[in-house]
Order: C-alpha cells, then structure tokens, then sequence
C-alpha cells in the first residue's frame, strides 16, 4: 500500500480523500488538538502517529521521528503563508509571517519522499516564480516540479474555490502530467440543492450561548435519518449505506438577522432593497455588500470558509431563515456523511473550512498513486 504523510493536517480532508484513493496515512501533523481529535476519529492512523503540536519540534526532534518518515512515498501539506503579497517586497521564504512554509521545506529536504504536494490559496500563484525558485534551491535538482491553479468546482465539488497546488516528484516523472490528467476528470458541478436539499429542516435558533440544547428546530450532533440514495449521495458516499447523520446543528441568530434571512431574496444581498429598513451596517455598505447573503438553490455555493465559526451570514439557506449547518457545509466541501466533527460547535466550522474538499483530493490521490 502506498504512504502518505498529511502536516498541517487540519481535521483531514486531504488525508480522507487520498485514503479513499487507497493511500494509508502513516504520519499527521497539527497545532490544533480540536484537529486532531477529528482527524484520529475518522482517518485510519495508528494513535501514537499523530503529533499535535509545532510542526518545527518535528525538525528539532527529526531523529525520533525519522523512521516514520523513511520511505514514504507522499508529503502532502498546506502550511499557512502570510506574507506573500505583491506589496511585500521580501522573500516569501524570508518573511519571518511565513516560518510554517520554511518549515515545510525542510522536512521535505530531510524526508525527500517520492512526491510532495503542496495546497495552498489562490494569492500565492502572483509568487509562483519565487516559490518555485525555494522549491528547487531547497530540494536541489532531483525534483521535477510542476504548479496549477485548480477551481474545486470544475470536479464536481458545489462551491467556487479556486486553489494553487505544486506537485514535485523525484521518480523521474513529469510532475506536470499529473495535473494533465487531472485535468481531464473535470466534470459539471452539482448544485447547492443537489448537496444539501435532502436533510432535514431546521428552523431559527433563538438559544443564545447554550450549544449544548438539541430538538427538531435546533438540531442535533447525531440522530437517524433516512437519505435520498441519489447522485450526490453516491458521490461523497459511495454505495455505503448511512443511518444517522451528524453535526447537522443550527447556530444561533438574533431576530434581526431572522428577519433578514427571511426577507432576502435567492441570491439577494446586504443591498437588497428588501432589508433597507432593518439593515445595520448601511452606512458602511461599499465595505459590507456581502455581510448579508442568501445562497441560490440552482447555482453552486461560495466558497466555504473557516470565517463561518464567527457567523453564517454570508451563508444563508436557499430556503429556510438560518445560515448553513455545519453538516451542510461539510456536504458541500464532499465529506462523506459519517465523517464526524469533534469539538465546540463553531469550530466544526473551522474545521470544514480550512479543508480539501475530500472528493478533490480524492481525484489527484487517484492520479498521484497510478504516477507511483
């Protein structure tokens, strides 16, 4: 079976999806023990694999992890890179905002697996050339390395996001090819109401610091519930059967926002005419046009973000006066349903948020492991 190890790991989505390509995940990293708790809960890692903590006391203490590194046939990881804006004159490498992205060149140049990728935001491509330029002085020339900027939703995924990848192999292959034949599983998107429409109703929760209450209006961590075998349910799911569905909680809004969510048209936002009397932010709505926003039912979702732990006001139901459930979003960024959040309720958000959609990593894990 082929290898992987997944740093900056988050809860996992990257690490599901090349699972579900066949590769085993033998090592992990994460600071976040929220993170961590998911990750060991749903991906199949022996216990003591998994460190929670600074990646950089991996590289002070390489030795005593060493031989789990020896061999392994993937890196995979998206360490946070701060500093790489066009303004910033300084060398995203020496920007000292971006020590997790020196960091991750260094356990590539101490591990050298076979190929190493890299995720990471669409802003990073306006330094590709730099990038490229650290890959290579760091790794030396044995890499053949390649880039591309890949929109989940060409692939099935139902959000706009738009990610820059960088895959780099040493097995003598053309790095580039991967991404070609990448490329040639794009697909059409399903559509919001295609992802999200089959679970169940909830309706506005009026609980304000009490996370803890469950019933049919708020929601529950897990209860049964009998799904729609339909297309989409095959697709994040495969031909398992589900019976209970998980983390399909709602948040709790104020009656203003109620009234907003209620009132605002599909596709309507924070300067629809419909909420000019009860708008709040109006004085500032060149800054807060999209403070407010009602999702479309027949269009794909925007993209899904970890900004979703303070508010769901940028995403707000097609069709019911709440922002998305947690389990909702996860629909959207193609977790499989039994995969479980651990942890506070918001950070389930979080945790969706800062993932790869599963079924993306899931078509370049397929790629990557017939390059192997």
């Amino acid at each position: 079976m082929k290898t992987v190890i997944d740093l900056f790991s988050g809860c996992g989505g990257l690490s599901k999806g090349f699972e579900q390509a066949g590769f085993k995940t033998v090592f992990a990293n994460d600071i976040n023990p929220t993170c961590a708790n998911t990750f060991k809960k749903n991906i199949d890692i022996e216990e003591n694999c998994f460190f929670t903590g600074d990646i950089n006391d991996i590289i002070r203490n390489y030795s005593k992890y060493s031989s789990l590194f020896k061999g392994v046939d993937v890196i995979c990881g998206g360490p946070p890179c701060q500093g790489f804006s066009m303004a910033n004159r300084q060398r995203i490498i020496d920007d000292p905002r971006n020590v997790l992205y020196k960091s991750f060149l260094k356990i590539l140049h101490k591990a050298k697996p076979k190929i190493f990728i890299m995720e990471n935001v669409r802003g990073m491509y306006k330094k590709i050339d730099e990038i490229l330029d650290d890959f290579n002085r760091m790794l030396g020339s044995s890499y053949n390395i390649s880039c591309e900027l890949i929109n989940a939703k060409d692939y099935g995924v139902p959000q706009n996001r738009e990610r820059l990848f960088i895959i780099g192999n040493n097995i003598e292959r053309d790095s580039n090819y991967i991404f070609k034949q990448v490329l040639k599983k794009k697909r059409n998107s399903y559509t919001l109401k295609e992802a999200i429409s089959d679970l169940p109703p909830l309706g506005v929760n009026t609980n304000k610091n009490n996370t803890a209450i469950e019933n049919e209006i708020v929601g529950f961590y897990k209860t049964e519930h009998k799904y729609s075998i339909d297309n989409y349910y095959k697709f994040i799911n495969g031909n398992r059967v589900m019976n209970y569905i998980y983390n399909h909680k709602n948040r709790y809004n104020n009656e203003r926002d109620a009234e907003i969510f209620v009132r605002l048209p599909q596709g309507g936002n924070s300067l629809h005419s419909s909420i000019s009397d009860i708008m709040p932010y109006k004085s500032r709505n060149h800054i807060f046009k999209d403070k407010y926003f009602k999702l479309k039912y027949d269009d794909i979702c925007k993209t899904i973000t970890a900004h979703m732990k303070f508010d769901c006001n940028m995403y707000i139901h097609p069709t019911q006066p709440r922002g998305l459930s947690p389990r909702e979003a996860a629909r959207v960024q193609t977790f499989p349903d039994d995969f479980i959040f651990t942890g506070p309720q918001n950070s389930w958000y979080m945790q969706i948020g800062n993932a790869v959609p599963v079924k993306l990593a899931s078509i370049i894990g397929n790629e990557v492991i017939k390059c192997l």
